[in-house]
């Protein structure tokens, strides 16, 4: 074991898989997760659906692209390095793993004292479900976290993993997430019951210490990805090409997929950003977009999936991946920022902010009389400041979040509030 800059180096040799010769690994390969390790920053603990327990020996965690899921690993590693354990972060897109096997790379790692192994970009492995299956079931003393990009990809392996690994979804920022990463506020998280119950106390509180329409608004538009955070990087650029990358790139998992179709499933994500809440005519849809019926049903699946839309139905309904949606929408506002930002529908924008920051703890499903049915109990409509309750007047549990106000009345509470859910 070498030691370098305070950092343990460990040179691995490992048996190549097609001429059985001794391959060393090249230092490189750790001091490249040394340096990331060292490199990551605490402004904000990343977090994911549920509590990670790192003694467990397997953990999958699983999101769109864009939300801090490589963050999330570094921080953990540095955490676990600062209390004297041995750890390692890997890409699996390395240069290394072109004439070397995983499974090699952690038998190694583990002979020489490893016990933390991470790997990033898990999709671009071929092969990686089965050979994580192996590293569980034959080095029981390695302590595995791993992740990837492809929401696509990683749900389509996952049941290979099912009984071994647990797997943890990461949501995008919350509204309160992103105040407290631009250094503008750091607030409490509120539960759903306690913003219906007491935000006459809580709204008040927060809104006079910082102007907090502005900074929603700005959140609405570009706060929902943590690279905002990076001053030399084009948001709306990065988000095209996240888009593009999800279509042309995580798309071809999918069985029988058409890589020409791409340009017609993106117009499909940009007929969802023009419209008011979309009631789905996968007949017309079909017809713009020059896709099949079942196909623009497939795509839709995935698309969700991908952190690029989201669909509800109402509550009771049997839900398949082939059936028409009651409703579609974006997954998240940024998303319309950078479809349609010349036609915003900003009562779509509000419902897909508040469906958006619900799905993350709650149930949320369609209700015949206003927008949202919430845990099957609450329900909960969406509008402007000049919106009134008549919609849901005599409706037991049932609250209006409304745009630009500062502070609610009653059961018109703002709705601003739901991003601090999480």
């Amino acid at each position: 074991m070498l030691h370098n800059g305070g950092y343990n180096i460990i040179i691995l040799c490992i048996f190549g898989v097609s001429n059985h010769h001794i391959i060393c690994i090249m230092e490189e390969l750790i001091e490249k997760s040394d340096m990331l390790i060292a490199d990551a920053k605490f402004k904000h603990q990343m977090k994911v659906r549920g509590d990670i327990n790192p003694e467990w020996k397997m953990n999958g965690i699983y999101g769109a692209r864009g939300v801090g899921k490589t963050t999330l690993l570094l921080q953990n590693l540095k955490t676990l390095k600062k209390k004297g354990k041995e750890v390692l972060f890997v890409r699996l897109d390395d240069f290394y793993f072109i004439d070397n096997k995983l499974y090699y790379l952690a038998d190694e790692f583990r002979k020489n004292g490893g016990e933390y192994l991470y790997l990033d970009e898990v999709h671009k492995y071929p092969g990686w479900s089965r050979e994580l299956k192996n590293i569980y079931d034959s080095l029981p003393s390695l302590k595995i976290v791993f992740s990837g990009s492809s929401i696509i990809e990683l749900s389509k392996n996952e049941g290979d993993l099912s009984r071994r690994a647990l797997m943890y979804s990461m949501p995008g920022l919350s509204f309160r997430e992103y105040l407290l990463l631009s250094g503008i506020a750091d607030l409490p998280v509120y539960t759903l019951e306690e913003i219906l119950a007491t935000h006459n106390d809580i709204a008040p509180e927060i809104s006079v210490k910082i102007p907090i329409l502005k900074y929603f608004k700005q959140y609405l538009k570009a706060g929902f990805y943590p690279f905002f955070l990076e001053k030399n990087r084009n948001y709306f650029l990065t988000l095209e090409q996240i888009i593009r990358t999800v279509l042309e790139v995580d798309f071809k998992h999918i069985e029988e997929f058409d890589s020409s179709k791409s340009k017609q499933i993106l117009i499909l994500l940009k007929i969802i950003a023009s419209s008011s809440p979309f009631i789905p005519n996968i007949s017309k849809i079909s017809k713009k977009t020059g896709l099949h019926r079942q196909t623009v049903l497939l795509y839709l699946h995935y698309l969700e999936k991908a952190g690029l839309a989201k669909q509800l139905n109402y509550p009771n309904k049997s839900i398949s991946r082939l059936q028409k949606p009651d409703k579609l929408f974006l997954d998240n506002s940024n998303l319309f920022y950078a479809l349609n930002p010349e036609m915003i529908n900003v009562g779509s924008l509000r419902e897909t902010f508040a469906a958006n920051q619900l799905s993350v703890k709650h149930e949320v499903a369609m209700h015949g009389k206003a927008d949202f049915l919430v845990d099957d109990k609450l329900i909960i409509e969406i509008g402007g400041k000049n919106k009134s309750n008549a919609q849901i007047r005599g409706l037991d549990n049932a609250f209006l979040f409304v745009d630009d106000i500062e502070v609610g009345y009653k059961n018109k509470i703002p709705l601003w509030l739901l991003g601090f859910l999480y």
